[in-house]
């Protein structure tokens, strides 16, 4: 899809990344790279059998072989009726990972769907403990229900809650009750404008301006449904930094005392930001996603 560099959305992001902006330009305009993670609930194959081919598996990414650009791949279902490997973003692997989610912990996944991060944390779980995968689109929620079907089998359901509330409410009405929050918040997604022309025309600064708002409204909320010692992770799929850095600098600067930044954990070619990680195109050919880690003292 042909894109003017005179766009405001070419030219709002220059500004922002400088020299730099051309390369991430072009690589968002590109395919991402993904990777098939196996589904440990389930029976598993061997999936080097497979007719499509898989890259060695990293350290930072347990159970997850690379898929090839240009290649696909297609789940499968295990004798069990579970589907054995679930493709995504690899940063979404990291991000979900930096919770460290433990055994026995309530989890809350604030902004859930398509699910795929939830699975991750269902895993961490094992034999105790819940998780509550909410999402306020109804369209979102059911493709969420079908993915948690999929792949979690129905013993471990019973500890998998799927809700569809306003993650704000979370904070008003739970205060203090999780362990764990992952609030993937609802953001720019400046990968899909690139790939949708009606969002391109749409587009304005204002709108990440409106988005960093409720992003901090929903990490608000995040903060006081935490317990005190517990662990939120904040991230996007954006590469503004005033969805990101910038919600976070604001977190910070109102909570003071009662929050404390954590160094977010450094996986396959993220980049370090000032507050978080942060994993762009033009460097490791997927994302583009950005994490935060947070503490509640």
């Amino acid at each position: 899809m042909e894109f003017s560099a005179s766009h405001p959305f070419y030219t709002h992001f220059e500004k922002i990344y400088g020299a730099r902006w051309s390369n991430l330009f072009a690589a968002l305009m590109k395919s991402e790279q993904q990777v098939a993670r196996q589904n440990s609930l389930s029976p598993i194959g061997d999936l080097q059998t497979k007719k499509w081919t898989v890259f060695p598996q990293k350290a930072e990414l347990p159970g997850c072989f690379w898929i090839p650009t240009g290649e696909t791949c297609q789940p499968e279902r295990n004798p069990d009726e579970l589907l054995d490997v679930y493709i995504m973003d690899p940063a979404s692997v990291m991000v979900a990972r930096a919770l460290d989610v433990q055994a026995g912990d309530r989890v809350l996944d604030m902004c859930a769907a398509p699910g795929g991060k939830s699975l991750v944390m269902i895993e961490a779980l094992k034999e105790e403990g819940e998780i509550f995968c909410n999402d306020l689109s109804p369209e979102r929620r059911e493709r969420l229900k079908k993915v948690i079907q999929q792949y979690v089998p129905r013993s471990i359901r019973d500890r998998v809650w799927v809700t569809g509330k306003d993650g704000v409410q979370f904070g008003l009405k739970e205060p203090g009750s999780f362990d764990r929050v992952l609030l993937d918040a609802p953001c720019s997604g400046e990968r899909h404008i690139l790939e949708n022309k009606a969002a391109q025309e749409e587009w304005s600064p204002r709108r990440t301006e409106h988005l960093a708002a409720r992003q901090y409204s929903l990490l608000s909320a995040a903060l006081l449904a935490v317990r005190s010692g517990g662990r939120i992770v904040y991230s996007t799929c954006s590469i503004s930094p005033a969805e990101n850095d910038e919600v976070v600098r604001k977190l910070l600067k109102k909570k003071k005392d009662a929050v404390k930044l954590l160094e977010a954990p450094l996986g396959v070619d993220g980049e370090r930001t000032e507050f978080g990680v942060a994993y762009l195109p033009d460097h490791c050919g997927f994302g583009p996603l950005y994490f935060a880690v947070i503490e509640k003292s």
